[in-house]
């Protein structure tokens, strides 16, 4: 263990695992395959930041994958619903449909999810999986609708987002 490591186990962690002071962040990219029973093993990097009874929320994307949110975010967008109105007609239809397609899961000691069929139709996963860190969550995609994101996003592109993100 690296000499910080001694003094907090955080920084004990390699990449593409990050964590400081508290915060988890999810990097890299890993093609995993679905078992035969259509679960999926979140890369050890990850999951070794959480306690196997910690909760994740996984919900379709309108663009084609699934957004996997993290008990942090879990916790920021609980907050969110929580100061909806009860009255907020528009605010409750968003909430009614956005949980009534989203699972909550937490993995095995194996570390492997299991999704739910119209989730894994959703993102058209039959058994190759793409999981890509997006710091604060992760995303599961097809690995075909990957190639396409990665094509979207290369070269001068990049640039011109990282632009428009101001960093």
């Amino acid at each position: 263990m690296g000499r910080l490591g001694a003094i907090c186990p955080v920084f004990a962690l390699t990449p593409p695992f990050v964590a400081l002071a508290g915060n988890t962040f999810y990097t890299g990219l890993f093609r995993h395959t679905l078992d035969d029973k259509g679960r999926l093993t979140l890369p050890s990097a990850w999951r070794h930041a959480h306690a196997a009874e910690e909760r994740f929320l996984a919900t379709p994307h309108p663009d084609g994958y699934i957004a996997v949110l993290p008990p942090r975010e879990v916790e920021v967008l609980h907050a969110k619903i929580s100061g909806m109105k009860m009255s907020d007609a528009k605010a409750q239809a968003f909430a009614a449909r956005f949980f009534s397609q989203t699972q909550d899961f937490s993995f095995d000691k194996a570390g492997r999810i299991g999704l739910s069929a119209e989730l894994l139709r959703h993102a058209g996963l039959e058994r190759e999986a793409v999981l890509v860190g997006t710091l604060t969550k992760f995303n599961i995609y097809n690995p075909a609708r990957w190639q396409q994101e990665e094509a979207r996003s290369a070269g001068e592109h990049f640039g011109d987002l990282m632009r428009q993100m101001d960093i």
